[in-house]
């Protein structure tokens, strides 16, 4: 059951606030006056609070900008509609004010409608706005991106956006931007890496940092998210307020700010070859996914945001969604739920943003399973994550949006909140987060349970009352993309491994085993014939590219079905691809070189030794004797119990790197030459007995 967060938060300290109240007046009241009105002060928004009216229908919030003696110098306007499905507090309404120029000092009242009936404007209460962070006098502070300096009436061009974030890393120690790639007109595809004193020096070393990632803007003509992420890189860099600095004391943020950078120069949706990113990052055609899903895997971020505006003026002001495709391991989904149901909600409700389902009002057919849509992938890949898309339009709710400034305004604050909120979330569920993405693993390469090729989990309806909401449809899987009775593996011919593709750029697409290893996963090789068995943590992701059942797949590859099953007694030689499920073997099982074994849910009663194999992959299996590999085949142990010691020594496996993960070993384990280092995918193992120097951390 996912844990219920508490609706009582303390404001982070990184945001300057301050609190006014509506002075008491010497009457009383009337009935239908709002009253106790308060205007806290954030970062681009202001915080509106009041006791609620009996029997108001919904709530009208004016804004009047005044001067230094609160002497008006402009029209009072209708900016808010607060109605009763915004947040799961009823009985605290709040309205979050984003605007306005950050600075500028303004009057707000309050008041009920009964119906269509107005009733009594609150007392008004006045306040100074917080002027954009960064004290303008001081190194690095007083950066601006070019939307901030033009108040919000211009974007960020992408030439801006790169002497931004240059100056950032030059200013800054806590701040390195990495090119991960280039796009298909040869932008580069830059990533913040960010830490405190300093991020740690290589891809392995931030993942064992459990790092969060960020995508700020992958359909081009959706900017907001990216303006935020360049304003919060800015003060993740240079803030001195001891929650940003514990924050990255404990983690590394990982900003792409953009990530489709042809499509933001060009206003478009999709790259310059019309692919819509977000429909791609599996099969990952593309130069710029191509680039995000290899640092997935390198930096092995543990949960993740994903940044999009959505046209449908009546959803809520931060529709978010989970990673919803019935492949996703349960504990992921959970977490991201528990993410945005048990903190987003509940924060927003204090801060006065409305947070909802992907679709609130009026939603559609959004959210579906797509296992090509980042959120999906990045579940689909152990990754907590959730999709936040900004309205696009002010709707009823916002009615001064039609000042396209102040929309801006309202889009990039409200996501600058989400961020930092989901920064929070993070270093205050660590722990439940690592705890989620070990065990998903350690299901995956289980491989047990059907595998579904499309078909989302339901998602409900934003906490009653909720009128007129409509969260997104079941997409409940046909019977047709079902797979009962998964297989141990898929087969691939050469032609289909290596085969040239036509599925990219210009015509001319990277080969699906440059894709497999940019997803990561292990591949044997035996011969001709290219193997990629399902014990490994992407279990769910490939079969979808994989099988003849795939929606969007890459190939049809051959099922491969378990060949060891049952009882067998003496000594075992494997020769060729040996796929043992739900075995007993009792005696010792010698790999042969060139051959490889593949198990799930098997116990080998003996020593298992392997010289010059093709591959070992065990996954849920128990090996009661010692265990030798000395291979440059690929290499993978997870969620296994060794009672004896283990020797992985001498393996020089190329670019693929061992994985010794969440195994128990009773016993020693040395690791000594191995070429990659093994790693653990960043879940411990229980070693009964000495650990020698590679394998000392694992």
């Amino acid at each position: 059951m996912r844990r219920q967060r508490p609706t009582l938060i303390a404001v982070s300290t990184l945001i300057a606030v301050t609190l006014t109240t509506a002075p008491t007046p010497a009457n009383a009241a009337p009935s239908d006056q709002v009253t106790a009105l308060t205007a806290h002060q954030a970062d681009g928004y202001t915080t509106l609070a009041w006791q609620p009216v009996d029997g108001a229908t919904d709530y009208q919030i004016e804004r009047t900008p005044v001067d230094a003696d609160n002497t008006p110098t402009g029209a009072p306007t209708i900016v808010g509609i607060w109605r009763p499905n915004r947040q799961i507090n009823q009985h605290a309404p709040t309205f979050a004010d984003a605007g306005y120029n950050p600075g500028d000092t303004f009057q707000w009242r309050v008041r009920a409608r009964t119906g269509t009936t107005e009733q009594s404007y609150s007392d008004p209460v006045t306040a100074t706005t917080t002027a954009p962070w960064g004290n303008p006098t001081t190194p690095g502070e007083q950066l601006r991106t070019g939307w901030e300096t033009t108040h919000a009436a211009q974007y960020t061009t992408d030439t801006d956006e790169y002497a931004y974030t240059a100056a950032i890393d030059a200013l800054s120690d806590r701040v390195r931007v990495v090119e991960l790639g280039r796009t298909v007109q040869n932008r580069p595809i830059n990533m913040m890496v960010i830490g405190h004193p300093t991020p740690a020096a290589t891809p392995e070393a931030v993942a064992a940092t459990a790092p969060v990632a960020i995508n700020c803007n992958v359909h081009g003509n959706e900017p907001g998210d990216r303006e935020a992420c360049l304003i919060m890189a800015r003060q993740l860099a240079f803030s001195t307020d001891p929650r940003i600095t514990d924050l990255l004391s404990h983690t590394t943020v990982l900003i792409v700010p953009t990530i489709n950078g042809d499509g933001r120069a060009n206003n478009t949706r999709g790259n310059s070859t019309g692919q819509d990113l977000n429909r791609d990052y599996s099969l990952i055609r593309q130069p710029e996914t191509t680039a995000y899903i290899t640092m997935v895997r390198d930096y092995r971020p543990v949960a993740g945001y994903d940044g999009h505006e959505f046209g449908n003026s009546r959803a809520g002001d931060l529709p978010m969604l989970p990673p919803r495709h019935q492949n996703v391991a349960q504990p992921i989904f959970d977490q991201s739920q528990d993410m945005i149901e048990g903190h987003m909600y509940a924060k927003g409700a204090e801060a006065g943003w409305w947070a909802c389902p992907y679709g609130c009002e009026g939603g559609g057919n959004v959210g579906l399973s797509e296992e090509t849509i980042l959120r999906n992938t990045l579940g689909l890949k152990n990754v907590t994550n959730s999709l936040l898309e900004l309205r696009s339009s002010g709707g009823q709710t916002r009615p001064d949006e039609g000042n396209t400034t102040n929309n801006r305004r309202r889009k990039t604050y409200s996501a600058l909140w989400t961020f930092h909120q989901f920064l929070d979330y993070h270093r205050a569920d660590r722990a439940d987060i690592l705890k989620a993405r070990s065990e998903a693993i350690e299901t995956q390469a289980a491989n047990t349970g059907r595998l579904v090729f499309r078909g989302s989990r339901p998602i409900p309806a934003h906490p009653a009352p909720h009128p007129g909401d409509s969260p997104p449809p079941l997409d409940a899987p046909p019977a047709d993309l079902i797979l009962d009775n998964p297989p141990c593996a898929y087969k691939l011919t050469d032609a289909q491994y290596n085969g040239a593709r036509t599925d990219g750029p210009g015509g001319v697409g990277t080969t699906v085993a440059q894709r497999i290893a940019a997803h990561g996963w292990k591949v044997i090789t035996i011969g001709d014939d290219h193997y990629i068995p399902l014990n490994q943590p992407e279990r769910g992701l490939i079969p979808l590219l994989l099988d003849g059942k795939g929606v969007e797949k890459l190939t049809d590859g051959e099922r491969v079905y378990p060949t060891l099953t049952g009882r067998r007694n003496g000594p075992l030689a494997v020769t060729g691809f040996t796929c043992a499920d739900d075995a007993t073997i009792n005696g010792p099982v010698t790999v042969r070189a060139g051959a490889a074994l593949v198990t799930t849910a098997t116990t080998i009663s003996g020593p298992l030794t392997a010289a010059g194999a093709a591959g070992i992959l065990l996954a849920d299996s128990t090996i009661n004797g010692p265990v030798r590999i000395a291979t440059t085949g690929t290499i993978s142990i997870i969620d296994a119990t060794i009672a004896g010691p283990v020797d992985l020594s001498g393996n020089t496996t190329g670019t693929d790197a061992p994985v010794l993960a969440g195994t128990t070993i009773r016993g020693p384990l040395n690791c000594t030459g191995n070429n990659p280092t093994p790693h653990n995918l960043g879940i411990a193992n229980t070693v009964h007995g000495p650990r020698t120097t590679q394998c000392a951390a694992l």
